[in-house]
């Protein structure tokens, strides 16, 4: 069973040749031709979830984890505004994502006609692409809809083909038109594979390489990166030099003895001559958004001589130096550098930077490690319990504000994958991302998320697709301590509508949507509830640990004194 329509016969057709194999479908009935279509189409898998912003977050999850495309489809009207948030989420963080929306025809808008809004490129300023399509125009849609969907591929991120549909539309047919499918092979056979935004430029690693020699001080920083033995390969071969120092964020999902990975626990009581010890000739950057503020501070102040930022696709300014894009693929570009530097035959300067750095690292590891022995219980005492926990090769996701920094103050166990979404930053969504990355893997899955961030997205739980092994630590500090924590909100007299304290828990949510729960509300049970909080289990879990919302600040303030 197949809608008549013609053009939801082309969008499934299209989804099918390129691959699209799963559609995450929200309830309607504008877009009634779509959902009859996928959700009978034998080769592409249909999941429901009723909230549209969910919904998005949830596809968007998956796609994280599988680098593979994932549709999503709404009907018209204020459903497609819901899928924003997550799209401008895909466009920063570059998560490929297909935005099938139901419209209606152009003579029922503006008209005074139900369920209607102006659809068409209304994702204009965070949207790879804009498919519009026209019914009758069969050539013109179908090369819309194969070049939206090969630009989500190739260039990584979100893309919007809007559909619309006059009435009837659940009329059905038993297969869908050979002249379409044929159609969309041609279109996809024509068209050309996409190039970035800009033409790649021929790359000089005589130059560059030239310049890395040289150079005595030479800072490597790793944002937001998807797990990457050939990365990992490569930089743990760069690090033998004694002048570069390479600095990963817990998101980069990369480790080494002699990288530094908690960057506030070592810059943040620096002074100015230390920070011009630290200074860079040569600056570094590759992966997506970088969490640390102070990081950016510095490099913005302490400007290197050379800054090159590596990626495929994005040109990113962070520090306000870049004096050269280089788009390529960062492994393959650090490969190339990295074997013309050690068969050079000028002799690599002298240098103390990694050493010099490496040991301050190992002073403020003791002194993390002296203040957590004796500090009050707290958000901070917490975090590193929770660590100390997980188990081996779990994939980790933890949501924005307060929770992704105290993530940042600590060694992370390197057999796990983490996961935040830093393109915008937002708590939105946090929950239903996590859900969706967890349902792909089908591994054992942590989320692990404040309170705000928590109840903010709480209808994430609203989905009969998550895993029994999905397994969320909730802290909950009765309100957004992160203004609590940042400069300026308590000097104010409105700090309640900064913070926003509540009194509410996540019992009744769980037990309304089948998740076991349990509580914690000191060290020792916090300790013990762990130990079989990862045991298989027939539902998923939640484990809320409430801690003092009116200590957390000070301890995390006593520990940077201590530092």
């Amino acid at each position: 069973m197949y809608p008549k329509k013609q053009l939801a016969q082309l969008v499934i057709s299209a989804c099918q040749q390129f691959d699209v194999d799963t559609v995450v479908i929200s309830p309607g009935s504008r877009n009634a031709p779509l959902t009859v279509g996928f959700s009978n189409h034998k080769k592409i898998k249909t999941l429901s979830v009723v909230d549209e912003r969910c919904a998005a977050f949830f596809a968007m999850g998956i796609a994280q984890q599988t680098q593979n495309p994932v549709a999503i489809c709404c009907t018209s009207g204020s459903a497609l505004l819901n899928y924003y948030p997550a799209i401008a989420e895909a466009f920063y963080s570059k998560i490929p994502l297909i935005v099938i929306s139901a419209d209606r025809p152009k003579h029922l808008i503006d008209i005074g006609d139900g369920q209607t809004i102006r659809q068409e490129n209304v994702f204009e300023n965070h949207i790879l692409f804009s498919a519009n399509l026209v019914d009758g125009e069969l050539n013109n849609n179908s090369r819309l809809i194969a070049e939206a969907i090969q630009t989500s591929i190739v260039k990584k991120g979100p893309v919007h083909i809007n559909v619309p549909f006059n009435e009837p539309l659940y009329e059905t047919v038993d297969e869908i038109d050979s002249v379409i499918v044929n159609k969309v092979k041609q279109s996809f056979s024509a068209l050309n594979v996409i190039s970035s935004t800009v033409d790649k430029s021929y790359t000089d690693y005589q130059k560059f390489s030239s310049i890395w020699n040289s150079a005595k001080r030479k800072l490597i920083l790793v944002g937001v990166h998807f797990p990457s033995d050939e990365l990992q390969h490569v930089l743990d071969k760069i690090v033998d030099d004694e002048s570069v120092l390479i600095m990963t964020e817990t998101t980069s999902n990369l480790c080494n003895e002699k990288f530094i990975n908690s960057i506030d626990k070592l810059i943040t009581k620096l002074d100015d001559a230390k920070f011009k010890q630290l200074q860079p000739e040569v600056l570094l950057t590759l992966g997506g958004m970088v969490v640390s503020k102070r990081i950016k501070q510095f490099l913005r102040k302490y400007q290197p001589e050379h800054h090159w930022h590596v990626d495929e696709n994005t040109k990113l300014d962070t520090y306000f130096c870049l004096s050269q894009f280089v788009q390529e693929d960062p492994t393959k570009f650090l490969s190339e550098l990295n074997s013309r530097v050690t068969s050079s035959s000028v002799k690599r300067s002298q240098s103390t930077y990694q050493n010099y750095w490496l040991s301050e690292k190992g002073s403020r590891n003791k002194q993390h490690q002296q203040f957590l022995e004796n500090s009050l219980y707290s958000d901070l005492k917490v975090f590193n319990t929770i660590l100390q926990s997980i188990p081996d090769n779990s994939q980790v996701q933890i949501s924005n504000s307060s929770i992704i920094r105290y993530a940042q103050l600590f060694d992370i166990n390197p057999t796990l994958k983490v996961f935040c979404n830093r393109g915008t930053s937002g708590i939105d969504g946090s929950t239903s991302t996590a859900i969706g990355a967890a349902y792909a893997t089908q591994s054992q899955s942590l989320f692990i998320t404040g309170d705000i961030s928590f109840f903010y997205d709480s209808n994430a739980l609203w989905n009969n697709n998550i895993p029994k092994s999905f397994r969320v630590i909730l802290i909950n500090n009765s309100g957004g301590g992160i203004f609590k924590i940042i400069p300026g909100p308590k000097s104010t007299n409105a700090i309640n509508y900064f913070e926003t304290p509540h009194s509410l828990t996540a019992e009744h949510l769980a037990k309304m949507f089948a998740f076991e729960y349990q509580s914690a509300n000191t060290l020792d049970e916090v300790e013990n509830k762990l130990m079989s909080f990862y045991a298989e289990s027939h539902q998923p879990k939640i484990l809320e640990i409430f801690t003092p919302s009116d200590i957390n600040d000070v301890v995390l303030q006593q520990y940077f004194k201590s530092l």
